[in-house]
């Protein structure tokens, strides 16, 4: 005889629910979702159903939309928080090393796809730009600004940050020509000295 039915994206008790990964399971799945539906109609819920487990351990992992949004732009941007490690020992070249590595991991689908999702979030909904504002500036440019000897560093992070984020706007998400089918190499080439300048020069 077979078990009672469960109702559709509801894991058995202690399978998916309880089990190892399910944090991971759940993280995952708001990539999918926010990459999908955008930030206004993903819910929590929705994010469950995808990742198999019921709604409350969303809350317990993660608490309120905001707060998995945050978590799920933290695993976008996970390449990015190497960013002292591009920045080295040595300033020399740093926005070569920035812009190509910016490009990169655009370049890539499997991270673009994302991040897509991320800047078209924070551009239409102020709770999204919100979270985004915040880790940006708490995880990732702050980041840059305490490895430069120069004055007004926080500043001079946030140029360079909207130099590449513009780029990003401009290239993937509203496909302006003839930037959006130029070739990566000839992006760097050009954007290279400006970052060097923003970043370096006294």
């Amino acid at each position: 005889m077979t078990g009672a039915r469960r109702g559709p994206g509801r894991p058995p008790r202690g399978e998916a629910a309880e089990g190892p990964g399910a944090r991971e399971r759940i993280l995952e799945a708001a990539r999918a979702e926010f990459a999908e539906r955008g930030y206004d109609k993903t819910s929590v819920r929705g994010i469950a159903k995808a990742a198999g487990v019921d709604p409350a351990l969303v809350h317990h992992y993660f608490g309120t939309k905001d707060e998995v949004f945050a978590a799920a732009i933290e695993v976008s941007f996970e390449p990015a928080l190497l960013i002292p490690a591009i920045i080295g020992e040595s300033t020399e070249g740093i926005g070569e090393r920035l812009a190509r590595y910016f490009i990169s991991v655009w370049e890539n689908p499997v991270t673009r796809a994302p991040l897509l999702a991320v800047i078209r979030s924070a551009l239409t909904h102020e709770a999204a730009a919100k979270v985004l504002r915040g880790f940006v500036l708490r995880r990732l440019l702050e980041r840059v600004a305490d490895d430069l000897d120069v004055p007004n560093p926080e500043f001079r992070a946030e140029l360079a940050a909207s130099h590449m984020i513009g780029i990003a706007v401009l290239r993937y998400v509203v496909q302006v020509e003839p930037l959006a089918s130029a070739p990566p190499e000839e992006i760097v080439e050009m954007v290279a000295p400006t970052l060097q300048r923003y970043l370096t020069e006294v």
